[in-house]
């Protein structure tokens, strides 16, 4: 797997915060895989870590929003990559109203949508969400939050 690290070590692309609602439960999580994987249907594919309390709500969820955010909002990254929702109610931290469905939308976003799930899949130590886009909105311009800028974070729950 040495030459499969080196590939992976050179890579940056956009982290996303993943929200999820079910049975009045809210969870999120910091999400480094995911990508749009469709262009005629479109989708967008995430792929949550089962070790992460997201998982359980989202395998419980219609709905996923998921949030792009700018190269300043580390600290939502902070909450949502690093601390758990064992732990804390990220959503009594962090600004947020309710999206479609109920699904929490946060407010320091630079643009999101909301995806209604259309299959899952398990590929190992992640879960594949396939979402077919609902509702979308970019609220501001500028540079998203990439795997370099987080990788200072530790994770809330090991992978």
């Amino acid at each position: 797997m040495g030459q499969f690290d080196a590939f992976v070590a050179l890579l940056d692309y956009p982290v996303y915060v993943v929200t999820a609602a079910a049975e009045q439960e809210h969870a999120g999580c910091l999400v480094g895989f995911a990508g749009q994987c469709s262009i005629h249907p479109p989708r967008f594919a995430v792929w949550i870590s089962k070790a992460n309390r997201t998982h359980a709500v989202a395998s419980r969820s219609q709905v996923l929003v998921v949030h792009l955010l700018p190269t300043h909002r580390h600290d939502l990254a902070e909450l949502f990559g690093g601390r758990t929702g064992d732990d804390v109610d990220k959503f009594a931290v962090a600004a947020w109203e309710a999206g479609p469905y109920g699904v929490p939308v946060l407010t320091g976003a630079m643009a999101w949508f909301a995806g209604r799930i259309l299959d899952r899949a398990d590929w190992g130590d992640h879960v594949g969400f396939l979402l077919e886009p609902l509702d979308a909105e970019a609220v501001s311009s500028g540079s998203p939050l990439t795997f370099r800028n987080v990788q200072d974070i530790d994770a809330g729950h090991p992978a």
